[in-house]
């Protein structure tokens, strides 16, 4: 039986996330899986999958918070802003106060201006900025608008920082990382890094894809695959009559039934039988927009 769902994966480190995504595959007999966000290779934590039918829902789920824990080594700057990357300039470390570490919390929290790593993803004239990069290019990157939601940084042996982030989408912490020490004035890189946290998931709660192959070599995988909606329990919902959830599924616009209604731009919704049929969009008049509804 074809698995849709969502996994949630401890991903170790050396592993890039195409990586976990080809093993899940494999493992899982669903070729058809897509992550919510990646993970360097260096880092580990929380590698959120979504299999099937569920992978129409990533959209939604790519915006979701996420929590890091990682080590700052301070008085060196690296080609990646990671460990991973050759050194590119080495400073003395000043030595920081408390006072001066809570200083540093408050500036690097709220809505910033952050150009993302030279190594990254983010596409710049249509290639990847890694591809410029590795090809011994400058890629251009912008500064773009992310939100750091709290921050905290202590000692963690000389010079070293430990800092535990909780961000919103599209926040790298390997540039956070080479901001704070250049805030410092001695540089710094990311030194390791894990995802404790996306949206409502929590780390504790994944598995390792040594324990989903065991899984899957005892043929319970479908034991750890969660239901698609969990991935979007924080929108609002709606209920139709199973009737009404077909017509959605047909494309159908909905319109206003109930005396109240909650606009909404992203919506579950559910058939009276408790099925989940999708994503809809609630506008002010209570009609009911279909967006990404699951198949049958």
């Amino acid at each position: 039986m074809a698995l849709n769902g969502i996994l949630l994966v401890d991903k170790q480190g050396g592993w890039t996330s195409h990586d976990v995504v080809a093993k899940a595959r494999r493992l899982t007999g669903q070729r058809k899986i897509g992550h919510t966000g990646t993970l360097d290779p260096m880092a580990t934590g929380l590698l959120v999958l979504c299999l099937g039918s569920a992978t129409r829902l990533v959209e939604y789920m790519v915006s979701h918070d996420k929590h890091y824990e990682g080590l700052i080594a301070l008085g060196a700057t690296t080609a990646t802003d990671d460990a991973e990357g050759e050194i590119l300039a080495s400073r003395p470390v000043p030595v920081l106060s408390d006072e001066r570490l809570r200083e540093l919390e408050r500036g690097f929290m709220g809505e910033l201006q952050q150009r993302p790593p030279a190594y990254s993803a983010v596409k710049v004239a249509g290639q990847r900025a890694y591809a410029v990069a590795r090809r011994g290019g400058v890629p251009g990157l912008a500064e773009r608008r992310v939100a750091v939601h709290d921050l905290r940084l202590e000692p963690a042996g000389p010079g070293l920082l430990s800092v535990r982030v909780h961000c919103g989408p599209g926040t790298y912490v390997r540039s956070l990382a080479r901001d704070i020490g250049e805030a410092i004035g001695c540089g710094a890189h990311l030194a390791a890094l894990r995802r404790t946290a996306s949206g409502s998931f929590r780390v504790e709660s994944a598995v390792t894809l040594q324990e989903l192959e065991t899984l899957a070599q005892a043929g319970l995988v479908e034991e750890v695959i969660l239901a698609p909606d969990e991935g979007l329990a924080g929108s609002g919902a709606a209920i139709v009559t199973v009737e009404r959830g077909q017509r959605l599924r047909h494309g159908v616009t909905l319109p206003p039934v109930a005396r109240e209604s909650w606009p909404a731009a992203a919506a579950r919704v559910y058939d009276a039988g408790g099925s989940f049929l999708g994503v809809t969009r609630v506008d002010e008049s209570g009609r009911i927009w279909p967006l990404k509804m699951l198949p049958d």
